[in-house]
């Protein structure tokens, strides 16, 4: 969440750490369970199409955020859900879920 990262890098900003740290969130999920949590969260009639993913695409979608806990005190604290949900609510796009469908 948006929320997380700008505390994640402030707070690298403010440290004397320099080398590179990872900010954020170390909750592995596929691209599949993030489109089935936007449907969730916006209560959208959406249907999820599938396709065959870049060569080059990320096997794995997991930083690790060791550095970040170690040097800079710092972790999500936002997750999944309640991120969407803030998002949806701070920018409106309510109104415009389902406009496609």
């Amino acid at each position: 969440y948006v929320e997380d990262l700008i505390r994640g890098l402030v707070s690298l900003m403010e440290s004397d750490v320099h080398m590179p740290v990872n900010i954020g969130n170390p909750e592995e999920m596929t691209l599949l369970e993030l489109a089935q949590a936007v449907i969730e969260v916006t209560e959208s009639r959406s249907q999820i199409i599938h396709e065959a993913l870049p060569i080059d695409d990320p096997q794995v979608r997991q930083p690790d955020i060791t550095r970040a806990r170690e040097l800079l005190a710092w972790e999500p604290k936002v997750g999944l859900h309640e991120g969407l949900r803030r998002t949806i609510d701070e920018t409106g796009i309510e109104r415009l879920v389902g406009a496609a469908d």
